[in-house]
């Protein structure tokens, strides 16, 4: 019989490392994993971990400061090989132009609640053509010039979230334009989300129109919007109306609402008085061998 005791996991190839690290929270690949062996720390600075990074329940509960510090962190940690990103409130424009110069690579982006404009969206759209799920929910600053970039660049794009606040929309008369961008660009669409848009039948019978592989259409909260009997002969499409209660939507990029990195806040406020962890220990971390190391002392503390 094999002794297991004689397996040597610091031994595996980074990339196979990388596959079982990915199923580990972020608190445990920022803090612990770097403290066990010499290669299992060089595997978490490396991009094999951070393929997909969703921080998204995080960066909820974070200031503008430690979200750009981390988002820096993590993305120059992927190396171009960055495929999800899931972040909430991105604090300016060179945020998302960030994520634009290292994401060629990336297939689903959610950026909810971030302060973008159009300006940056249409200069970085080109960059983020293997987009195939887009989440620009609650981005108030963006409108119809954004999305038509995102249509025109982001050829390949099949699911799109742009739902609303409606007290957000409230100095606007109409966001039938957006719906327009959408209809006259976004035609492999498959999954819409547009609830709350201050939009009218006639422009979501536009998208209908247009867009041939629509299978799930919501348009909860558009007030405007009746179902009438023109809607009938689009009766493939899984259409959720204005009236209709919330119900679960269809996630083509596989994310669910559950997120298990709250369970990390016991050292949350230390990431934002401290940003020097995010270095992965930095200079400050010291390999002895594997069987001894030098840690800074607030990493002892926390122990």
């Amino acid at each position: 019989m094999e002794d297991c005791g004689s397996r040597r996991w610091d031994e595996l190839f980074p990339d196979a490392l990388g596959l079982i690290f990915k199923n580990l929270s972020l608190q445990e690949l920022l803090v612990v994993i770097p403290r066990v062996c010499k290669s299992w720390r060089e595997t978490v600075l490396g991009p094999y971990c951070w393929q997909e990074i969703d921080i998204m329940d995080w960066s909820l509960l974070r200031d503008p400061v430690s979200v750009i510090t981390m988002l820096q962190l993590l993305i120059s940690r992927s190396s171009g090989y960055l495929h999800k990103l899931c972040i909430s409130s991105l604090p300016n424009d060179s945020s998302l132009s960030l994520i634009a110069k290292h994401g060629k690579a990336l297939h689903t982006l959610r950026v909810p609640r971030s302060e973008i404009t159009n300006s940056t969206v249409e200069q970085v759209a080109d960059k983020l053509s293997a987009v195939t799920f887009l989440d620009l929910s609650f981005c108030k600053n963006i409108g119809a010039p954004a999305l038509e970039a995102i249509g025109k660049h982001c050829v390949n794009l099949i699911g799109l979230r742009r739902v609303m606040c409606p007290f957000e929309a409230i100095d606007r008369s109409s966001q039938d334009d957006e719906a327009i961008a959408i209809a006259s660009t976004m035609h492999k669409v498959k999954q819409l989300e547009i609830a709350y848009l201050l939009i009218n039948t006639e422009s979501v019978l536009k998208i209908l129109e247009n867009c041939p592989q629509l299978e799930y259409l919501d348009v909860q909260g558009c007030w405007h919007v009746i179902l009438d009997e023109r809607f009938k002969k689009f009766s493939k499409v899984k259409l959720i109306g204005p009236l209709e209660e919330f119900s679960e939507t269809i996630r083509w990029d596989g994310y669910s609402d559950s997120s298990s990195y709250l369970v990390w806040e016991f050292v949350a406020d230390e990431l934002d008085d401290q940003f020097d962890m995010l270095e992965f220990l930095g200079e400050d971390y010291t390999s002895v061998d594997d069987e001894e190391h030098v840690y800074p002392d607030w990493l002892e503390e926390s122990s």
